[in-house]
């Protein structure tokens, strides 16, 4: 025997070793294990056939349905055969079935238990389906269907092998009673086939929708991270800025002052000294999330103050905005304006997108203790079109009042529009 040859025949023994093996992990080792059938889910299907108030119990209807069967399979069984054989029958027909629904390989264990009695003591008055009775074919199909669908593809494909060679042992009988045993071969392939591709369709949809649910929280997780970026790039030149103007005050106040005390003239040193390093240690930092084609722009970031031009803006673009502006206006940190210019800013966006031919209105509290802002829109009038990033823009705005400690709810309106209202907490500030 040649190299080759010897390399083959090893490769060959190995993989019926590993098929024995994978054999006896599926059927044999803990076959009797309790494997309870699950009831239908939450929102399945078949539970909107199921009257309102029954479909608490209507989740066990495939166990309603398999018993119903099992009965049914009883009956015509002992119909077919009465007295005491009749009644042992019509046992071994239901005992597979029902354990189907708690041990799924012992039932069907037990369904080729049953066949090979069936086998044993029947003869010519069930001949057609040997070594199976006519109601006890019928049960094995149902019982390696039922199995089947809660077990993996690979199991499936054992209990068929088992199943042909079981009917091919009896083959020399079945010639005696005029039966063939192929039927069954060719029948469970056929039940086997369709219910492992069902299974695999079902099984492929949950995947596709367990895949979009996480596609989905990292678009989210995506949407906040870029929110983040860009409200560090905001607050960078602003804050910026401001610690610009303390350097160049602290450096350009002992010259404002003739003969400054030399105590003072170390103080402002200090200060210049501290905000040139914090200046610095700012952009170390924050310009770490700026893109590499990222350019700070020329413009000053936009207050509420520019809210004007952003209703006028909206207003072009087709939608109907009303401003409404209360309390007494007053100057606030640049951070939270931005920030109040933003929130407003996406949600006019949103009503252009979502809620088209809807009209707004834009509501700025000027309140002690902070600023409060009401942005509400109408239902649409026009055609919604769909919008994958639909819930993303919310997501911002929740992360900006976040960042400032204030409060955020939205929601739809009695109307069928939509509503956001933020309180947004300004430090120094008492309500």
């Amino acid at each position: 025997m040649t190299e080759t040859s010897q390399t083959s025949l090893r490769t060959e023994l190995r993989m019926a070793r590993g098929a024995l093996s994978g054999l006896r992990h599926d059927l044999i080792t803990d076959a009797f294990a309790f494997r309870p059938m699950a009831p239908l889910r939450e929102g399945h299907a078949l539970l909107a056939l199921v009257p309102r108030r029954l479909r608490g119990y209507g989740r066990w209807l495939p166990h309603a349905a398999l018993t119903a069967f099992t009965f049914f399979l009883m009956f015509v069984s002992l119909e077919s055969q009465g007295g005491p054989g009749g009644l042992a029958l019509a046992l071994l027909i239901a005992v597979p079935l029902l354990t189907t629904m708690f041990r799924p390989i012992g039932a069907w264990w037990l369904s080729v238990g049953a066949t090979v009695l069936t086998g044993v003591f029947t003869g010519e008055s069930w001949s057609s389906t040997y070594p199976w009775t006519d109601t006890g074919f019928v049960a094995h199909l149902t019982v390696l269907a039922v199995v089947a669908a809660r077990t993996r593809a690979r199991v499936a494909a054992e209990m068929w092998l088992l199943t042909a060679a079981l009917a091919l042992v009896f083959q020399p009988l079945s010639g005696m009673y005029g039966s063939d045993p192929f039927i069954m071969i060719f029948l469970s392939a056929v039940v086997l086939s369709v219910v492992s591709a069902v299974r695999g369709l079902r099984q492929s949809r949950q995947e596709v929708a367990a895949q979009v649910a996480v596609t989905e929280v990292e678009r989210t997780r995506r949407t906040l991270l870029e929110e983040r970026t860009t409200i560090a790039r905001e607050l960078h030149d602003v804050v910026a800025h401001h610690m610009s103007v303390i350097a160049i005050q602290a450096e350009a106040a002992p010259y404002r002052v003739e003969n400054p005390p030399e105590e003072l003239t170390k103080s402002f040193s200090i200060i210049r000294e501290n905000a040139v390093i914090a200046l610095t240690e700012l952009r170390r930092v924050l310009g770490v999330v700026r893109a590499e084609d990222y350019q700070a722009p020329d413009a000053p970031q936009p207050t509420l103050a520019d809210l004007d031009r952003l209703v006028a803006n909206v207003r072009e673009a087709g939608l109907d905005v009303e401003r409404t502006v209360t309390g007494a206006v007053r100057e606030l940190p640049q951070g939270v304006e931005l920030s109040a210019y933003r929130i407003i800013q996406e949600a006019l966006s949103n009503t252009l997108r979502h809620a088209p031919g809807a009209a707004a209105r834009v509501e700025v509290s000027y309140v002690l203790g902070g600023l409060g802002l009401r942005v509400v829109n109408g239902p649409p009038r026009g055609l919604v079109k769909p919008s994958p990033g639909a819930g993303h823009g919310i997501a911002g705005m929740r992360e900006r009042v976040a960042m400032l400690s204030g409060e955020m709810t939205d929601g739809p309106t009695e109307d069928g529009g939509y509503e956001v209202s933020v309180f947004i907490p300004v430090p120094g500030e008492r309500a």
